[in-house]
């Protein structure tokens, strides 16, 4: 295999015919591109559990359980038998067995895990979904497999983490890997990667706030920070291709009880499996 084809920090690419869609789309209206782009951006992409998830998937017991906040039924991943219950969150197309590494870990250290396919990914069923999404499935896992004693996010699931604990998630500390900030640089990068005119990235905002009565930037990861009491560690790569470092650097800078960790060359995946990540983060846990 190449050494471009193993890259740890080479971003994921928009498939060309997308973009071409797009472009097509624009040509027509304005209206019409923005409501493509609105659906590609609540879109993600279901992955075929990997081998190295499958020890972690088929050893955990599994529950489907309904998140009444958003009538939406998910597939939950109870792993481990330790009464000391730590909730895992994956990011954005990502799944419930994604922080394996970490967990097996953590099962070694006395803890269990508790993890989620949120809606549209994995196991659970749908095709779309926003954070608020998230956030609502992690409230519902406190009620019904609570409390957790630590918090763990990755990506758009550190994001999630931050605005659960800002929303009344109790855990004594928390963990955010390679976590989004700012909701409108988010949306203003995918604009950019579809080849759009950044004017679609305000349309794409204002379409969301209008569907969804709520204002885009109070579920940035900043905003919630500033509300978070409890310590909180922030992982975050210098060279990750997904989410800037400057994002978990501005988190970092917003909290009031943080610790920033930031790695070189490990990317915005890899650096689940890293073995001075999941050190780092097992340290941090157990010190008082």
């Amino acid at each position: 295999m190449s050494k471009k084809e193993t890259n740890p920090i080479k971003s994921l690419k928009i498939p060309q015919f997308i973009i071409v869609s797009c472009k097509i789309c624009a040509f027509i209206s304005t209206k019409l591109v923005t409501s493509y782009a609105a659906k590609l951006f609540t879109t993600p992409i279901k992955h075929k559990v990997p081998k190295r998830e499958l020890e972690m998937d088929s050893k955990s017991v599994h529950k489907i359980i309904h998140v009444p906040a958003i009538n939406k039924n998910i597939v939950t991943y109870q792993y481990g038998e330790s009464d000391r219950k730590i909730l895992l969150v994956h990011g954005w197309s990502g799944r419930g067995t994604q922080l394996f590494k970490i967990a097996d870990e953590l099962l070694k250290n006395g803890f269990s895990t508790v993890s989620f396919d949120a809606p549209a990914h994995g196991k659970s069923r749908g095709k779309s979904t926003i954070m608020s999404d998230f956030i609502a499935s992690i409230l519902e896992i406190e009620k019904q497999f609570g409390p957790f004693e630590f918090a763990i996010g990755h990506s758009l699931g550190g994001m999630s983490v931050l605005n659960a604990i800002k929303d009344g998630l109790q855990t004594k500390k928390a963990i955010i890997i390679g976590s989004g900030d700012i909701v409108q640089d988010i949306l203003d990068e995918f604009i950019s990667k579809l080849g759009l005119k950044q004017e679609i990235s305000d349309r794409l905002r204002n379409l969301f706030e209008e569907k969804y009565q709520i204002k885009m930037d109070d579920f940035s990861a900043y905003r919630a920070a500033q509300k978070v009491k409890i310590p909180v560690l922030v992982i975050h790569d210098n060279d990750d291709p997904e989410v800037p470092v400057k994002a978990g650097i501005h988190i970092h800078e917003q909290l009031e009880n943080g610790t920033l960790y930031l790695t070189d060359g490990l990317g915005h995946r890899k650096i689940l499996g890293n073995q001075n990540v999941i050190k780092k983060t097992i340290n941090f846990i157990k010190t008082n």
